[in-house]
């Protein structure tokens, strides 16, 4: 079973990154680019067939490593 984790940083919280690209993309020419935010996607191959029991495990690698959740949000698919 795959699992994808979106990750991003919760609203309020600045993004230096997000504020470079949009940046960037105005000296490139590409006008009207305004709040860009940047987060990053995790792929995981998962052995567990029931897709409630791999939610709740991916749950718990995102709120143990894979996020920092005091300042990052997440969504899981499961697929």
């Amino acid at each position: 079973m795959k699992a994808r984790v979106h990750v991003m940083l919760k609203d309020g919280v600045l993004d230096p990154q997000g504020a470079a690209v949009a940046h960037a993309l105005g000296a490139l020419g590409f006008a009207g680019v305004d709040n860009v935010r940047q987060g990053k996607v995790i792929d995981l191959e998962l052995e567990d067939t029931d897709a409630a029991s791999a939610e709740a495990r991916v749950r718990e690698m995102c709120d143990k490593l894979l996020a920092n959740t005091v300042i990052e949000r997440y969504d899981i698919e499961i697929g």
